[in-house]
């Protein structure tokens, strides 16, 4: 077991507090998809937080304690937002292509801060691309990495798939 939280105080082993995950000040707005991850991860946390406790492990109490204190947090402020049927605009949950000069295309889905992935093309609502592309139509030039694409699709979000 790691000891690097726990010292020795008086013989007795002492956990170090370690300080609660940081809650981003945004909204918290998920997908369907993005809430299930959520409610996963809180049950997760529960059970870990448990299993600890019965195994008298106070450094993994204290790593499960902060973790479900987090998750806990995250699904109590969770908002699910679906994405809407109307796409004349970019809005949370949608799916947006760009095509970047020389044909090259990407495709992202803007989604809720812990559900994003950006390898995996999911982005959060407050990320600066996600920001670029709010609101915005189809033909629209934006300002998104390193030169200016285009918005050539706009699709609903899957809660399915990522």
């Amino acid at each position: 077991m790691s000891r690097a939280f726990i010292k020795e105080v008086d013989g007795q082993d002492f956990v170090e507090a370690i300080p609660d995950r940081p809650i981003s000040p945004e909204r918290n707005f998920v997908t369907a998809r993005g809430l299930r991850l959520i409610e996963a991860e809180e049950a997760r946390a529960r059970r870990l937080l448990a299993e600890a406790q019965a195994a008298g492990d106070r450094a993994a109490h204290a790593h499960a304690g902060r973790e479900h204190r987090y998750w806990s947090a995250r699904l109590a402020s969770a908002e699910v937002v679906a994405a809407p049927a109307d796409t004349r605009e970019v809005r949370f949950g949608h799916r947006v292509t760009l095509e970047r000069d020389g044909g090259r295309r990407s495709s992202f889905r803007i989604v809720g801060l812990d559900e994003a992935d950006p390898a995996r093309g999911l982005i959060s609502y407050p990320s600066p691309v996600a920001r670029a592309l709010l609101n915005r139509a189809v033909g629209d030039s934006v300002r998104a990495g390193p030169g200016p694409a285009e918005i050539v699709a706009i699709e609903p979000g899957d809660d399915e798939a990522p």
